[in-house]
């Protein structure tokens, strides 16, 4: 080792290098890597946390989420208890009856269908039409809307989902719509833009308008 460094000096001098600097045979070297940060990885979108739909600035306000019954003028509460009540008889003239109680008939179909009972059973062959009854009671057990206030068109509405845009449903209320539809009608309304299955209308003297379903 000696003569080596001896021979690499000489060399060295030969060459007209001076300053030459010559570690010691005992010195090491350290040498560290630098490495830049890590870029910060987004979240998966399931994974942030969800509390609400984000704003909307440039659409229409939306309607306030009522789930307190006692804010229903008193023909409204006791036009929805007897809808209620039918529904559970299991009954459909039952149902019927009360609409044709009602001050007109309520729109039950948009392809101008005149016979309720042969419209569901035609429309739920396998439950002879009985699942609508169920249908109705989901409906009405869901919080409710006040919409179009002051004008003729006055209603209270339900569900609320009828009068809210499926982007604006926060993850609780996306809940809720799941207690009535499947995960394929949800994608189909997605796409569509709008709850499209069955909504019930009361306007505030107690007169029931529709219980329909479509677009």
């Amino acid at each position: 080792m000696r003569l080596l460094r001896i021979i690499f000096i000489l060399s060295a001098a030969a060459l007209g290098v001076s300053n030459v600097p010559v570690a010691s045979a005992q010195t090491k070297v350290h040498t560290e890597s630098i490495r830049p940060p890590a870029a910060a990885q987004p979240l998966p979108e399931e994974a942030k946390p969800q509390t609400a739909s984000p704003s909307r600035p440039d659409a229409t306000p939306l309607p306030e989420v009522i789930t307190d019954l006692s804010r229903l003028p008193e023909p409204v509460a006791r036009m929805r208890q007897r809808i209620l009540d039918a529904a559970r008889s299991g009954i459909l003239a039952n149902l019927v009856n009360v609409m044709r109680s009602n001050e007109t008939m309520p729109v039950f179909s948009l392809d101008g269908e005149t016979d309720p009972i042969a419209y569901w059973r035609a429309n739920y062959p396998d439950s002879d039409g009985v699942e609508v009854l169920s249908i109705l009671l989901d409906i009405l057990e869901a919080p409710y809307v006040h919409v179009d206030v002051g004008t003729p068109q006055e209603a209270y509405v339900w569900p609320y989902f009828a009068r809210m845009p499926m982007d604006a449903l926060t993850p609780a209320q996306r809940v809720d719509l799941f207690r009535i539809i499947t995960g394929a009608d949800y994608k189909d309304m997605r796409d569509f833009g709008a709850y499209n299955f069955y909504r019930l209308g009361i306007g505030p003297d107690g007169t029931w308008h529709y219980f329909v379903a479509g677009d």
